[in-house]
């Protein structure tokens, strides 16, 4: 078992988990001893207070990244959008020009379809994308008031100590205080 220490790294130091202005290294939280990052985020090996985390997640704001959501009719027009359809469109618009209406109609019938299919199979996609986040909304362990408890990873704070074992999906960033060295090897 190891214990580390979210650094808050992540949220880029700025409300919102929006991020901030350029840091200079005497800021980097990853470069300073462990006593100094304590000391810098008002912490200890004890971890927070619930109270004091709770103000800490209304100031820096979820330990999440934000989603950006596209609007579904811009995305759609995208499928319309590239060397390829344009071709397809200057053959509609061609086949129109020169009253070639069953040409028109078949080409016309073509583009909207192949964006239609597009569009829905990428649609179908992210909806799976989102059934795996859901199936991937990691719990960690917190040292809260002086115990474990198992909040949503989104509730992490800078400051918190965190207990971490092997298999266990990192939360956010973190130091590590005590246990063995964490090695990280790539997948094959």
């Amino acid at each position: 078992m190891s214990t580390v220490k979210e650094t808050g790294t992540a949220r880029a130091g700025a409300p919102g988990g929006k991020p901030g202005p350029a840091r200079d290294a005497k800021d980097d939280l990853n470069s300073l001893p462990v006593a100094e990052v304590q000391k810098r985020l008002g912490s200890s090996s004890e971890g927070l207070s619930q109270a004091e985390a709770e103000k800490r997640l209304a100031r820096y704001g979820p330990n999440e990244i934000e989603e950006k959501k596209d609007n579904p009719l811009l995305k759609l027009l995208t499928y319309f959008w590239g060397p390829i359809p344009w071709m397809i469109e200057a053959a509609v618009i061609l086949s129109g020009v020169l009253r070639h209406w069953p040409d028109f109609g078949i080409i016309l019938l073509l583009l909207v379809a192949n964006a239609a299919v597009g569009f829905w199979e990428e649609h179908q996609a992210g909806k799976a994308i989102d059934a795996l986040k859901a199936q991937l909304a990691v719990k960690c362990r917190v040292r809260r008031d002086g115990t474990w408890v198992t909040p949503p990873s989104r509730e992490l704070v800078p400051g918190d100590v965190i207990r971490m074992r092997m298999g266990d999906i990192v939360p956010a960033d973190a130091r590590l205080l005590a246990g063995d060295p964490v090695r990280w090897t790539s997948p094959r």
